[in-house]
């Protein structure tokens, strides 16, 4: 479950030095598909990439960068768009792929971005400020859709219980803010004991993946970066929960044939050339350190594969641990 320390302190890349370690050295073309606040990007640079295409699908971030990104001139290209969408909106081949799925705490302090429980503002929590928000979510979908998208996304045992008093709730009026949506849940939950999650917390993620189709789009991002990277190239994946690691676990699993074999006595699979190499059997956490420098980091996973030279592989959705509403999403 994915705990995104509530803060107004500029956005610090997580896993940044052993993300740098395990691709050291660092040249070539890389993309960074979640450019958020540049940290990626601008560590790539400085250690020596040659050109770093950032993709967001926040228009806003770009804004921001705006203030240093003329320092790298043509070797920073700003992309917008979604990672899932990289192989579609560069030209391959790539010497390197990062991804840091989730939010930002650059878009947690937002207010007025509707992702933080913790703040007041309207329901929206669209990454890229268009489409569906929250509150359509809230307000139109039905009281099954509701609780599947609280129990699948958000993991939350309580989903048809909170879904009930959502529709409930907007029976009497629309429910367009976050306070409204924290009353909804707090008057629904026991109250959380110290040191526990604020009872809002699965359901604030659980929206948040269901409006930005997260899941989905990790998966459409992990066969694009297969697509992308060069014979050698590197793909580091960075997770906040257990639905996310989960699917970069068992796709790097399926890809690298280290995949269970199943039962023994069955005919064996005739099997395709693996197109990744994992760098490490473990996911990588946060050091000490940097936990105490970035509380942040205390979820996160990063997982390290280098591409071979077989061909890119077919797709495959099945046995990658999707929900059933994302396995819905990409198929589409």
């Amino acid at each position: 479950m994915e705990q995104v320390a509530q803060t107004t302190s500029p956005h610090i890349p997580v896993l940044l030095d052993p993300i740098l370690d395990a691709v050291s050295p660092v040249s070539g073309r890389w993309v960074d598909g979640t450019f958020g606040a540049g940290g990626y990007t601008r560590a790539l640079l400085d250690a020596g990439a040659t050109t770093v295409f950032a993709i967001d699908r926040d228009p806003e971030v770009f804004e921001r960068a705006k203030t240093w990104s003329g320092e790298y001139g043509d070797r920073l290209q700003l992309v917008e768009g979604t990672f899932g969408q990289m192989d579609a909106l560069l030209d391959g081949p790539m010497d390197g792929v990062v991804l840091d799925i989730g939010v930002s705490s650059m878009q947690i302090d937002q207010a007025e971005r509707g992702f933080s429980f913790q703040k007041d503002g309207p329901l929206d929590m669209r990454m890229s400020q268009s489409g569906q928000s929250a509150a359509d979510v809230v307000n139109h979908a039905s009281e099954a859709e509701l609780a599947d998208i609280l129990f699948q996304y958000g993991e939350e045992r309580a989903s048809r219980r909170i879904a009930k008093a959502m529709v409930d709730a907007r029976k009497i009026a629309p429910v367009l803010t976050t306070s409204q949506l924290v009353d909804i849940i707090e008057k629904t939950l026991p109250k959380s004991k110290p040191g526990m999650a604020h009872p809002a917390t699965r359901s604030f993620q659980a929206l948040r993946i269901a409006v930005n189709d997260e899941l989905g789009q990790l998966v459409r991002g992990l066969y694009a970066a297969e697509a992308i990277l060069a014979a050698g190239g590197v793909l580091a994946v960075v997770t906040f929960h257990s639905l996310e690691d989960r699917i970069v676990k068992r796709f790097l699993a399926a890809r690298s044939g280290s995949k269970p074999k199943g039962n023994r006595w069955a005919p064996e699979e005739a099997r395709d050339d693996p197109q990744f190499e994992l760098m490490g059997r473990k996911a990588i956490s946060a050091r000490d350190d940097e936990l105490a420098a970035n509380p942040r980091a205390r979820s996160a996973k990063l997982r390290v594969a280098r591409r071979t030279e077989a061909p890119v592989g077919e797709v495959d959705f099945g046995g990658l641990g999707l929900p059933k509403l994302s396995l819905k999403s990409v198929s589409q």
